[in-house]
């Protein structure tokens, strides 16, 4: 296995945002025992956790094709990642997921995936991630060994060209042979599909097909406006209850009792052992009940995927000092916003931010 350095960095400055910027002395305090609630009254359990900014593919929806990536040594270490785990574990957080970027491309990932199952059982109760399956061929054994039970995969098409098309780079087949991969593994495999009108609005029934024959859960998603891309979002925009009731007429759909920790609404498809998901941030607002943060691979933890709100949580990691780290979660979580604010028609994007820099 590839060795990976787990030494502390230091030296690194603290850099608040341009807006909606927050200061860990208004009102925080260290509270490590205590669980992470908002002013809402909305226990934060789950977080998204990016380990790179970086990934093997540039769907359209997502990213630029030419994307600027994080300087190496401003991304986390493994030792950094480890500590703010435990932090987060302290403080009541039950379920963690890996993201990206793609998590799976950073060097010596595994090794940092089994470091973070020991978690598991003493405190974490599930560590998942999402991936585009590129390297599952090679790592879902060991990812499962670790201590993973359920992972995301997105996959947008199941026609090699258009699969390309979206991804500007990828290879389908390669994303298969990963899929068999996780599956002899053990994993549970759930498909993430984003939605898009003009591009594969004529594939969703296939897809869930294709899921219910290989046991897979399917979730879809509506394109949400993050970042700057090249494509218009407007004109690919599609609302998901459109799609259900199309899917309506070929699969007998039950709404599902099921709850993941994340957003998304579930259908049981008669017959099956399969699911369809239903993550509408646009027809649907799911933030009233929002559990989560997401934090990058350079440790900027965010309150809401939609919103600049945020704080930098490298400074406290790489000086050592665990009062400062949960100062500084404290006053984000006191600060996280109602709701995101997205509008699809909007000119600019709701944040500047990719996804992938967000963290997935």
């Amino acid at each position: 296995m590839t060795s990976v350095d787990f030494s502390d960095v230091t030296g690194a400055r603290l850099v608040l945002a341009a807006r909606e910027t927050i200061s860990p002395e208004d009102g925080a305090s260290s509270a490590a025992a205590t669980p992470l609630v908002d002013s809402f009254g909305r226990t934060i359990d789950y977080v998204r956790l990016s380990v790179t900014d970086r990934c093997d593919l540039r769907c359209r929806y997502c990213m630029a094709e030419e994307m600027t990536f994080a300087p190496r040594p401003e991304l986390l270490t493994f030792a950094e990642i480890e500590q703010l785990v435990d932090a987060l574990v302290d403080r009541g957080v039950r379920r963690l997921r890996l993201t990206g970027g793609e998590p799976l491309v950073r060097r010596g990932v595994e090794t940092l995936i089994d470091r973070l199952g020991r978690h598991l059982g003493r405190g974490l109760d599930e560590l998942t991630l999402t991936t585009n399956g590129t390297q599952l061929g090679r790592m879902a054994a060991s990812i499962r060994a670790a201590g993973v039970r359920r992972i995301n995969v997105s996959l947008d098409t199941l026609d090699p060209k258009q699969y390309q098309r979206i991804t500007r780079r990828g290879n389908l087949g390669k994303v298969l042979v990963g899929l068999d991969a996780a599956h002899s593994a053990g994993l549970a495999v759930k498909i993430n599909m984003v939605a898009l009108a003009g591009i594969n609005d004529g594939e969703f029934a296939a897809m869930l097909a294709w899921c219910c024959d290989r046991g897979f859960d399917l979730t879809l998603i509506e394109t949400m406006p993050l970042g700057l891309v090249e494509e218009n979002r407007t004109a690919h925009y599609l609302p998901l209850d459109t799609v259900r009731e199309a899917l309506a007429e070929h699969f007998v759909l039950s709404p599902s009792t099921l709850r993941t920790g994340g957003p998304a609404r579930y259908y049981e498809v008669t017959g099956t052992a399969t699911r369809l998901g239903l993550i509408t941030p646009l027809t649907q607002n799911f933030c009233a009940g929002c559990n989560r943060i997401r934090i990058s691979a350079t440790g900027t933890v965010y309150g809401c995927l939609g919103r600049d709100q945020h704080i930098e949580l490298r400074p406290a990691l790489r000086e050592g000092d665990v009062d400062e780290l949960h100062k500084r979660l404290d006053c984000l979580v006191s600060g996280k916003p109602r709701r995101h604010d997205f509008q699809i028609a909007a000119q600019t994007p709701a944040v500047a931010r990719h996804m992938s820099v967000t963290g997935g």
